[in-house]
């Protein structure tokens, strides 16, 4: 439900954007009509790579106005565990690639260390593709809009676990608004997956004294995996 929800918002959002692009041309009248749920016709590609290529052309919401490069996500493409963040950084958005400024270091030294795999054997990305302006938290309409790829992403990997990073993570995967305190390190079961939420690495960077519970989280994770 979650799925096809996610995909008549990536179709109206599109539409959306039609509907301006013909306003700005003059037009006062379409035939466009918005998505209807019997249209089966709108769907994602089924591999990875298709999905990248359709995710870095896309042009569905504001971010792609002053972004420089779609941070799509990398790692193992049959990955028994994902990890997802907020958006992408200054760094993540100047490399395309996830996770790879201090907080990234620091998510490298956390699987290392605590879960002893190596980052090529995770999967890591984002709720956003893009940067949101000023590293602001994305707005829902953002986030809904990229939902569906992230969605699909899941679907193509099928972890056994995912690890969201922040609250933002967690919300947005889950639809649940609980203060990440008070869930972090929690057990959740969804679709055919489970979802431990716990802090952002760029939480710890500013918080220290969190990286202890953290630690606590991925020693499940951990504990989990060996199952």
């Amino acid at each position: 439900m979650r799925y096809n929800t996610s995909m008549k918002n990536l179709k109206n959002a599109l539409l959306l954007k039609q509907l301006y692009q013909l306003k700005q041309l003059g037009y006062k009248y379409t035939s466009v009509t918005a998505y209807k749920d019997e249209e089966q016709d709108f769907t994602l590609p089924n591999t990875l790579k298709s999905l990248e290529k359709q995710a870095i052309e896309c042009y569905l919401c504001e971010l792609s106005k002053s972004r420089h490069k779609v941070v799509f996500g990398e790692g193992n493409q049959d990955a028994d565990i994902l990890f997802i963040g907020e958006a992408p950084g200054a760094t993540e958005d100047s490399t395309g690639k996830p996770f790879v400024g201090r907080a990234g270091e620091l998510l490298t030294k956390m699987i290392e260390n605590v879960l002893h795999i190596s980052r090529n054997d995770v999967y890591i990305t984002n709720i956003v593709k893009c940067r949101p302006s000023n590293n602001e938290t994305p707005t829902p309409s953002q986030a809904h809009t990229c939902q569906p790829y992230l969605l699909k992403q899941i679907e193509l990997i099928r972890p056994k676990l995912i690890v969201t990073l922040g609250v933002t993570a967690y919300h947005y995967l889950t639809g649940d608004d609980t203060e990440l305190s008070k869930v972090r390190g929690t057990i959740h079961k969804q679709n055919d997956y489970t979802i431990i939420p716990t802090y952002h690495p760029s939480y710890l960077l500013r918080n220290p004294s969190a990286k202890k519970e953290v630690f606590d989280d991925l020693l499940k994770v951990k504990e989990l995996m060996a199952k």
